[in-house]
């Protein structure tokens, strides 16, 4: 039975991000939610022992919920088209298979057919948590981080120059005073990298560590700088997340105040002739923020009359 364009279209609608106005695509996100948690949660499960009598359980869950991953890939790849309307089938296929969106759910399909011995592999599943992230809102999570590295990208790619120069140059000097009194553990530069990673990093792993007075002095020193090189990335980006949501407010207010405010020309017959600029405010609700009057603008002082002619600039409560 072939199926017709308004029905292909329609189904597309519903599995893609829903609106609240569209209540069958809201359903289907949160029926979708609801089965992510579940594989998630019975891939966890069946790493306890304990749970061991559960498991043909937790295999009926994975094998369904897998199945559901399935038919919800298959049905986008199905209207990939309509995802893509300036593209041809074939390329707008393509296009959602290469994907972050196809790549992810296609991860989250093939170990089980496939990889199911490899954890590694089979935790890829878990992928499919980000999809949680997809919130129809105009600006999701992904979006503003997306957005901040964009934007801040220069300072960052500067700042990870800075820790890879100070990784190379403990490594060459920890190598240098240290592999004499201990050749096996500063084998080469390499090793050095090893600890000077983990030190600049403040992990100290304790594998490798300085034995001689001027190696634990130079750790002391490449720890130090290592704190103030790793933070700052880590500033540049609050710095960059502070700026982004200080102007998406400002453009909230800014949107908010043209929507609540008018221009009101004042006729002859109007209400509000004669009365004060306070009366005005009072029998309206409304704040006057300016008053027009013979092509001038004048303060809107509580006491003004307002006369035929005028324009009053006012803001809704």
């Amino acid at each position: 039975m072939k199926i017709s364009e308004k029905t292909r279209k329609r189904i597309f609608e519903i599995i893609q991000i829903g609106n609240k106005e569209d209540a069958p695509s809201r359903a289907f996100d949160y029926f979708i939610v609801t089965v992510i948690l579940c594989n998630i949660s019975v891939l966890f499960l069946e790493t306890f022992d304990k749970l061991e009598a559960w498991r043909p359980f937790f295999e009926t869950v994975e094998i369904v919920t897998v199945l559901i991953f399935c038919v919800e890939y298959l049905l986008r790849i199905w209207t990939a088209d309509l995802l893509y309307p300036g593209e041809k089938r074939g390329k707008a296929i393509l296009h959602f298979l290469f994907s972050f969106d196809g790549v992810v759910d296609l991860l989250t399909i093939l170990p089980f057919f496939f990889l199911s011995g490899f954890g590694a592999f089979r935790i890829l599943r878990a992928a499919r948590i980000l999809h949680l992230f997809r919130i129809n809102t105009r600006y999701d999570s992904f979006q503003v981080i997306t957005s901040v590295v964009k934007e801040k990208r220069s300072a960052i790619l500067y700042a990870v120059f800075i820790i890879l120069v100070l990784i190379l140059a403990a490594s060459l000097c920890m190598y240098s005073v240290e592999h004499a009194a201990q050749p096996e553990a500063f084998k080469n530069a390499l090793s050095g990298i090893w600890w000077s990673v983990s030190t600049v990093f403040t992990v100290g792993y304790g594998d490798i560590y300085p034995v001689t007075l001027l190696g634990r002095i130079m750790g002391v020193i490449i720890t130090f700088l290592g704190v103030g090189a790793v933070a700052i990335p880590t500033g540049i980006l609050s710095a960059g997340f502070v700026e982004h949501y200080s102007r998406l407010q400002r453009s909230t207010e800014t949107e908010e105040y043209k929507k609540n405010t008018g221009a009101l020309l004042i006729d002859a017959s109007s209400a509000y002739v004669s009365r004060t600029i306070r009366e005005v405010e009072e029998m309206d609700h409304i704040v006057v923020t300016a008053l027009i009057r013979g092509g001038m603008a004048v303060l809107p002082e509580d006491q003004i009359r307002v006369r035929a002619g005028d324009i009053l600039i006012n803001m809704r409560l």
